[in-house]
């Protein structure tokens, strides 16, 4: 790579333009086409003079126009989402952004997609769509930890990588993936783990794909199995509830009067929870709402391994599915998923956790 090359990594984003717009850049024949597919986050924010805060205020166009490094890799084609912070974001937004990114790459000319969003639940929404997605091209999720006022926003940088590696034959197999700060992760594994460093992705001891360096994608491992599930015409509402100590089974039983369709537990440990909360799951089940009991912990999962009132083996017994190593907050997205494809069947089910 030649040094003005290496410069461009670090271009600053500097415009704004209105959400709803959408830009082709000029097409070269040499070059593959890559859709960008903007849904907003700190990358597409400033800091706001009468709030004091990060804002929604870049979108679209100019986030390209400000790395024209790329213009050397592929033909952009922006599509704007939305331009939102990603805390805001809900499974039906991404079950149209899965519609959107699956119909963009049906263009034969598209080689892959590059979804800028937020990193307050990229994780999850780049499940979603590994999840659900029918193409088999490359799909992946950047964003920036850094607004566009920072005095170093890491977001054009990432954007770049991003192309490089939706473009690459070194990506082939990997699915959705969230890759920021070099470092790139499967969208089962990963989790945002700081609040404000621009190294907050990881996948812990499962570890990472690959990373980018110097314009190129080093592969260190394949990416884990996919499941692919329809979307269905309607999500099904999923409760996600946090065990902890002293909690008395309250939220569950409330989740279940209040006509929930299934329920997650954030356990503690390998899959444990306490005697209180073991009887409202019991409650749950014995109406036939499904309980999937993931954990808290960051690496390993969830294990029928003690068998006292609320432990992992009396749960499972008891008729809870066990979520292994999927975070408590993705197995409420597979279980909305999974639910209308088992149609009442327990066992279906579990062996979408399985």
């Amino acid at each position: 790579m030649n040094g003005s090359r290496l410069l461009q990594l670090f271009v600053i984003l500097a415009f704004i333009i209105p959400c709803g717009s959408s830009v082709q850049a000029d097409d070269s024949t040499d070059l593959p086409t890559v859709a960008i597919i903007t849904t907003g986050g700190t990358i597409a924010e400033k800091m706001d003079a009468v709030t004091g805060g990060a804002v929604p205020a870049v979108a679209g166009a100019d986030l390209i126009k400000a790395v024209p490094a790329l213009s050397t890799i592929a033909n952009i084609k922006v599509i704007n989402f939305s331009n939102i912070d990603s805390s805001q974001m809900t499974p039906e937004m991404w079950a149209r952004l899965s519609q959107t990114v699956d119909t963009t790459l049906e263009d034969p000319k598209t080689r892959g997609a590059v979804i800028i969003h937020g990193t307050d639940t990229m994780a999850e929404g780049a499940y979603f769509l590994d999840l659900t997605l029918k193409s088999e091209k490359p799909v992946v999720f950047t964003g920036a930890m850094r607004n566009d006022s920072d005095v170093s926003p890491d977001g054009p940088a990432n954007i770049l990588n991003a192309v490089i590696q939706a473009c690459s034959d070194e990506s082939k197999g990997w699915g959705v993936t969230v890759t920021l700060n070099q470092y790139i992760n499967s969208a089962r594994n990963v989790r945002k783990t700081h609040t404000s460093n621009v190294q907050t992705f990881d996948s812990g001891e499962k570890g990472y794909l690959g990373c980018i360096a110097m314009g190129q994608v080093v592969r260190f491992n394949d990416g884990p199995e996919r499941q692919k599930l329809p979307l269905p015409d309607e999500l099904p509402e999923v409760v996600l509830v946090s065990e902890y100590a002293g909690a008395d089974g309250g939220l569950v039983r409330h989740a279940v009067d209040s006509g929930a369709r299934g329920i997650v537990v954030e356990a503690l440990g390998a899959g444990n929870v306490n005697g209180r909360s073991f009887q409202a799951i019991q409650y749950a089940i014995g109406k036939g709402i499904p309980v999937v009991i993931a954990t808290r912990v960051y690496n390993g999962g969830v294990l029928p391994v003690y068998a006292d009132q609320g432990g992992g083996a009396t749960l499972e017994k008891a008729g809870a599915i066990l979520a292994g190593d999927l975070t408590p907050a993705k197995a409420r997205l597979l279980l909305m998923l999974a639910i209308p494809q088992a149609e009442g069947d327990r066992n279906k089910l579990k062996e979408f956790f399985q």
